[in-house]
């Protein structure tokens, strides 16, 4: 009879919840503190290198996470984009401006740059080095305003603008403009790059060496 008794209550601690440092223990084996591991054994197989990192979760649970994720979320933003085409690009200017339609993405490790809106939208907070560059695709035969700014949120940040000249039916400004600036960015914070001009339409060379934007996270 003793034996089936300490059979029964041996079993029944199998299937229990041990705590070191605690009387509420919430996982099989729950440490209120630390812990030492005296000795490893080095791992070479690389599937199990691959998928077997452990990590803390913010309850405080002991998980495995694939190294590929570790590093995707470790990676700093890094963003380059341009046309789709390498033709002229047609930019009809509202009020005055309007987004510049990248739509071609050459570099976006963390997906933060959508095609659909020309917008980057940063997942985390950090400093962002931005820069942008566009080339009228043809000459401009007015004396008028060319610009090329980036917006934080919206809001006008860093900007390249001047008058485009006409001397004797002869321009003599050139038909770029570069921008670039650096922003300290929250998580959600959106850039764009907007064009502006007195012009109701102006044309972009779609070349990606002559227009681009390129974003990244210095830290």
């Amino acid at each position: 009879m003793r034996f089936f008794f300490l059979l029964i209550f041996c079993q029944g601690s199998l299937f229990a919840q041990v705590g070191i440092g605690t009387t509420e223990p919430t996982a099989s084996l729950d440490v209120n503190g630390t812990f030492r591991v005296r000795s490893t054994t080095n791992e070479t197989d690389k599937e199990v290198i691959r998928d077997s990192i452990l990590v803390i979760s913010r309850s405080g649970n002991v998980n495995r996470v694939e190294s590929t994720e570790i590093i995707d979320a470790a990676l700093p933003s890094m963003v380059r984009a341009s046309f789709s085409s390498s033709g002229n690009i047609g930019h009809i200017l509202s009020s005055g401006s309007c987004t510049i339609n990248f739509d071609n993405e050459e570099i976006d490790n963390n997906d933060e740059f959508d095609t659909a809106t020309n917008t980057f939208t940063a997942k985390q907070d950090g400093i962002y080095q931005i820069c942008a560059q566009i080339k009228i695709s043809s000459t401009i035969s007015v004396s008028t305003n060319f610009g090329l700014g980036i917006y934080k949120n919206n809001v006008l940040v860093a900007e390249q603008s001047f008058l485009s000249v006409q001397v004797l039916n002869t321009s003599v400004s050139p038909p770029i403009r570069y921008v670039s600036t650096t922003l300290d960015l929250l998580e959600d914070d959106t850039v764009t790059f907007k064009i502006s001009s007195s012009l109701a339409t102006v044309n972009i060379a779609g070349s990606s060496s002559n227009s681009y934007c390129a974003i990244y996270q210095i830290r």
